[in-house]
């Protein structure tokens, strides 16, 4: 049952019914353009999120709205965004944007521009999406022509306000999505900072999980008496996803059962706790004849994007993951969550499930446990509120057959590139930028890719600590080691 609470003038709060039969979005009062924008994306009945908060937010209101993950926030935002900016009727200027969503994560904050980006298109409005871990150059140049909304994490936000690249003080709509995640990473004094700077006067909307960590704070202090909505108890399981918790006895059978759960022909991802591991089994996976990407903070951005757009369209129907993507990453139809590693706390379990059963559709989780987890997980599924029997499995099981279902034809994996005949050193920087032309680890390769020598500004000044020094060692033959000056002078060839 969803309930609708609002708190009223005198401070009461009311409920609403049941949603036995929702409105369309046009008997709630979308404008007809978007309405027609939602039906060319096959989206033509709204989500009980929406229908709650949309009378609310299309009427100029500051919103609170409250719901599990998958239960449909990013549209009850982005419509009301894109609805009452087409109205207003002012001109947007220059590094000047009149709307503003703040999201915790690059892929969320792709995903969000996603989303809005056709409404914003049928609403006559421009959007770019601001994030770091890519040059900030194309950002200030679409910053510099004026667009209408911006979607954006707050480090690189922050950094171009300091640049003057962005002024605040236009922005008529403020969104914070995933506030609860934006207090988990550390990011809350930024975003204060940046709310700061926005015209006191204007509407904010803040969707969020949970209000713990500080979220609160926020509310209080830049929500001008918002109204409260809720669907589902913060934290709530999914009605249509199925929890198994599989009981292994040791390494080698985790090994075996994760790869057959891996194997099915329907999107899966599996989560472990670090992104060596992560790079580790995606590697395998594929070497087996299940192609897999990994996700996790090691990876610059394009290979984030590589990879996430290799599982979202099909190429690869694995994804193996760290909890980067437990928050914000939306992909239709995954029908399998495995947490192959379980996570440290229940917040955490609940987030990673939410990546299947969502948008009305079912799905499974399985957590693999070994004996000396055993305990540890049955805390934490009671915290979560999770009711599963625990079941010793192999990976013949019946019960683990059962649920793979069709296992997927095997792929081969594409060969290793084979070794270059030794090269001029001339050629050799032509052909790669290094001796015999071998590439860096972590170049381009035109495809999805599982690893990345980093990401963002740690990988720059990586690569620029690996070029200074073999710089310094070409300049200076004595700082190399003895075996490689023999070999420098043997071939004549610079070593850099």
């Amino acid at each position: 049952m969803t309930v609708t609470t609002a708190p009223a003038v005198d401070g009461r709060r009311t409920e609403a019914p049941p949603h036995d039969s929702l409105p369309s979005f046009g008997g709630l009062g979308v404008p007809a353009a978007l309405v027609e924008a939602l039906t060319t994306a096959g989206i033509t009945s709204p989500f009980p999120i929406q229908t709650d908060t949309l009378p609310d937010t299309l009427a100029g209101r500051d919103v609170l709205g409250r719901g599990r993950t998958g239960s449909g926030k990013t549209l009850a935002f982005s419509i009301p965004m894109a609805a009452r900016l087409a109205l207003s009727g002012n001109r947007t200027r220059p590094g000047r944007p009149r709307g503003l969503i703040l999201a915790p994560t690059r892929e969320l904050a792709s995903q969000i521009t996603d989303a809005l980006q056709p409404l914003a298109s049928a609403s006559g409005l421009r959007v770019t999406t601001i994030f770091g871990g890519v040059k900030q150059g194309r950002q200030v140049d679409a910053l510099r022509s004026g667009v209408d909304i911006v979607v954006a994490c707050p480090g690189r936000l922050e950094d171009l306000m300091r640049q003057g690249h962005v002024h605040l003080g236009s922005v008529e709509i403020s969104v914070l999505d995933e506030a609860d995640h934006m207090a988990d990473l550390g990011f809350l004094p930024g975003v204060t900072r940046i709310l700061s700077a926005t015209d006191p006067s204007g509407q904010r909307l803040l969707f969020s999980a949970t209000l713990d960590n500080g979220v609160d704070k926020l509310v209080k202090r830049f929500m001008h008496k918002p109204v409260h909505h809720s669907v589902d108890p913060a934290e709530s399981p999914v009605v249509a996803m199925t929890h198994h918790v599989y009981e292994v006895g040791g390494t080698d059978a985790k090994k075996e059962l994760v790869r057959y759960l891996a194997s099915g022909s329907g999107r899966r991802i599996l989560f472990l706790r670090t992104k060596h591991q992560a790079k580790k089994l995606a590697r395998q996976l594929t070497a087996s004849g299940i192609p897999a990407v990994d996700l996790h903070g090691n990876l610059s951005q394009n290979a984030r994007d590589r990879n996430l757009a290799a599982f979202t369209t099909g190429d690869v129907r694995v994804l193996v993951a760290t909890d980067i993507a437990a928050r914000g990453v939306h992909v239709d139809e995954v029908e399998l969550v495995v947490h192959v590693d379980p996570p440290a706390e229940h917040k955490a379990y609940l987030h990673r499930s939410g990546r299947t059963a969502r948008a009305g559709h079912s799905g499974d989780v399985v957590t693999v446990v070994l004996p000396e987890q055993r305990r540890d997980v049955a805390q934490l599924l009671r915290k979560a509120r999770i009711t599963a029997k625990p079941q010793p499995v192999s990976a013949s099981s019946a019960a683990v057959v059962d649920l793979v279902g069709e296992v997927a034809p095997h792929r081969e994996p594409a060969p290793a590139a084979s070794q270059s005949p030794p090269q001029k050193a001339s050629a050799g920087r032509a052909a790669g930028g290094r001796p015999g032309g071998r590439r860096r680890s972590g170049g381009r390769s035109g495809g999805p890719r599982s690893g990345a020598a980093g990401s963002g500004r740690g990988g720059e000044q990586s690569a620029a600590r690996q070029g200074q020094s073999r710089s310094r060692q070409t300049q200076n033959p004595s700082r190399q080691p003895q075996g490689r000056r023999r070999a420098t002078r043997a071939s004549g060839r610079p070593q850099g």
